[in-house]
């Protein structure tokens, strides 16, 4: 069976599926996945170079804010 977020088990009611995936240099890069929606990858053009940062309501799913912080530039 396929479960959200792609992951190997589903997820017990009344929690969310999630999958963060770190990024390979500049050949692969990072995503996060939350209740089988894609909130950052490089196919939506929302990642950057650094911290991929996605905020969640934790009561209703709702993403309330996606950022990126440049570790290397300072």
């Amino acid at each position: 069976p396929r479960h959200k977020c792609g992951n190997q088990k589903g997820c017990p009611q009344n929690y969310f599926a999630f999958k963060i995936i770190s990024g390979a240099a500049n050949v692969v890069g990072p995503s996060i996945c939350f209740n089988d929606v894609i909130l950052m990858s490089s196919v939506k053009n929302n990642i950057g170079r650094g911290l991929n940062i996605a905020l969640v309501n934790g009561t209703s799913g709702q993403l309330l804010k996606i950022d990126i912080f440049d570790m290397y530039s300072g």
